[in-house]
């Protein structure tokens, strides 16, 4: 057995070192590995304990803004009032303030919960709490298919925990051309959404002047996180569910699977993204 040197090139913060016995064919190593952070964080809402996700501990604050917003718990972000991040025995709180009124509505919800690794639905306990249906979104700018192309490859450059450990999902918000303005890593991939989502509130950018580009399944979660806070445009890597579609078509979102670099399908409102590319005149001399 080869006993590796360690290594001493510094990780982004929420991946951790690690040793590992390593085998690679008929050889065997003990190496330093660089994995991602995962540990419990608690909502707690005006001191009472709401939910606890499994979640990278990065961007905490985002997190717990955007999931306020997305789980429909605050209806508009000034109702966020403040937000404690506090470490604990067995992990982290978010302590957080919010009206009263508000309060006194998620306690009627009855929503305790311990979220694995990310939770959408996020121990509702009804068939009605679960399937939530958020307003329609209103019309976003359209896009071309070219800028969705180029959001993906400026996603993967963005993703610095995932560049080190090969394990988190990241949510990233490009603008109408395609340039990415913010991306978000968790091993979640609801956390990231959240927690761009919490972001984007913070920067105040409108989220009907551009696109959301996360790199898992388009689940009924994350279509219904997107609608509920206006994103009118969502691209997933990957697959999404049936009834990720229709809840798109129900709340006016754009939704596009499979985005790799040789093409992507579109399952709703297909009309906002152009995929023919933009040609430039030549002009004779």
């Amino acid at each position: 057995m080869n006993q590796a040197d360690s290594t001493t090139n510094p990780l982004p913060p929420g991946a951790a070192r690690r040793r590992v016995e390593r085998h690679r064919g008929s050889v065997t190593s003990v190496v330093d590995d660089a994995v991602a952070e995962e540990i419990p964080v608690a909502f707690v809402y005006n001191g009472r304990p709401h939910a606890v996700m499994l979640a990278t501990p990065v961007d905490l604050e985002d997190f717990a803004l955007g999931f306020s917003l997305s789980e429909a718990i605050i209806a508009d972000a000034r109702e966020f009032e403040r937000v404690e991040v506090v470490p604990a025995l067995a992990g982290i709180e978010l302590q957080i303030a919010i009206p009263a009124a508000r309060a006194a509505v998620l306690d009627e919800r009855v929503r305790q919960l311990t979220g694995r690794t990310g939770c959408g639905l996020c121990g509702a306990q009804t068939l009605e709490a679960a399937v939530r249906h958020p307003a329609a979104v209103a019309d976003p700018v359209p896009i071309r298919g070219e800028g969705l192309l180029c959001a993906l490859a400026e996603l993967q450059r963005g993703q610095t925990i995932n560049a080190a450990t090969g394990a988190t999902h990241a949510a990233a918000w490009a603008d109408a051309d395609g340039k990415v303005l913010l991306v978000r890593e968790d091993v979640g991939r609801h956390n990231a959404l959240d927690k761009l989502i919490g972001i984007m509130q913070k920067r105040h950018l409108d989220p009907l002047d551009g696109f959301c580009v996360v790199t898992s399944r388009a689940s009924y979660e994350m279509v219904m996180k997107s609608a509920t806070v206006g994103i009118g445009i969502l691209i997933a890597i990957s697959a999404p569910t049936a009834l990720a579609i229709a809840l798109a078509q129900e709340a006016n979102v754009t939704l596009v699977g499979f985005a790799r670099p040789d093409g992507y399908s579109v399952y709703t409102h297909a009309g906002r993204i152009d995929s023919h590319p933009r040609r430039t005149r030549s002009i004779a001399p």
